[in-house]
């Protein structure tokens, strides 16, 4: 089975993000894989290993982002695709899936592209469904088990009414959640073998493609507003001296 998991390199979910003239900042906090994209790659090395075959980990950006494709190598993916161009700079997420769509086309035969189920510092969490769409393939969201059947796939997904049994055949593109199983920690040979490794990059022109467009854009960045808040404790010589003084306060106040 030829498995892919696409992946996004985001500042380590303890970083306090912030903007600062106009740009994302998240200071010293280092970059590190999508947490949600742990989840993924954990359900594509645990298919692996049920089913045999490869997996392979892909992801867009710039040279740094190679480190979040070694953790990948490091828990046990056999390859790494970096897609990296200046075109991408400011992509969107359509763009995003039609280039990813286009890099799973390269490494061909693919049967299940997995994604974690949105990136924490976007947190759309659509990707996966308009990578799907350009594909051409089913899309099974939120998907908390996954096994695969004579050429398809059942998962198990998180709904709000409980959990829900669904089938696809393959080729298909699976969006996992945390219940898909813990990440395994990468081993010492795992990271040395990463650390060794030469992670090819494409260009959009290795793809064959040209840079899409991008129709959605950040005019303005900026900090929310910062709000004043003062606590007061009431207190009273009985429940309902307190009592009408707290409703008084909250009438004045115009909360109801």
């Amino acid at each position: 089975m030829n498995i892919v998991v696409c992946i996004k390199q985001t500042p380590d979910s303890a970083a306090k993000v912030v903007a600062e003239n106009g740009q994302v900042s998240w200071g010293d906090s280092p970059l590190v894989m999508n947490p949600w994209d742990e989840y993924a790659v954990e359900a594509a090395l645990t298919m692996q290993e049920e089913q045999g075959g490869d997996v392979t980990v892909i992801s867009i950006g710039e040279e740094g982002v190679k480190d979040a494709l070694k953790t990948g190598l490091a828990m046990g993916c056999s390859n790494a695709f970096l897609i990296s161009d200046p075109a991408m700079q400011n992509a969107d997420s359509q763009a995003v899936a039609r280039v990813l769509a286009a890099a799973i086309q390269k490494i061909e035969n693919v049967d299940i592209a997995f994604f974690g189920r949105q990136a924490i510092d976007g947190d759309m969490g659509v990707t996966a469904a308009q990578t799907a769409r350009v594909l051409g393939w089913p899309i099974l969201s939120l998907a908390s088990s996954v096994g695969a059947v004579n050429g398809s796939i059942r998962v198990e997904r998180n709904v709000e009414e409980g959990r829900q049994v669904v089938e696809g055949k393959l080729p298909v593109a699976v969006s996992v959640v945390k219940d898909i199983g813990d990440p395994r920690y990468p081993s010492f040979m795992g990271i040395r073998k990463a650390n060794r490794a030469t992670i090819p990059v494409w260009t959009l022109a290795d793809l064959g493609i040209e840079a899409p467009d991008t129709n959605v854009r950040w005019p303005e960045i900026m900090n929310p507003p910062e709000h004043e808040i003062t606590n007061e404790i009431v207190s009273g010589d009985s429940p309902d001296e307190i009592a009408t003084i707290l409703a008084d306060k909250i009438l004045s106040e115009k909360v109801l």
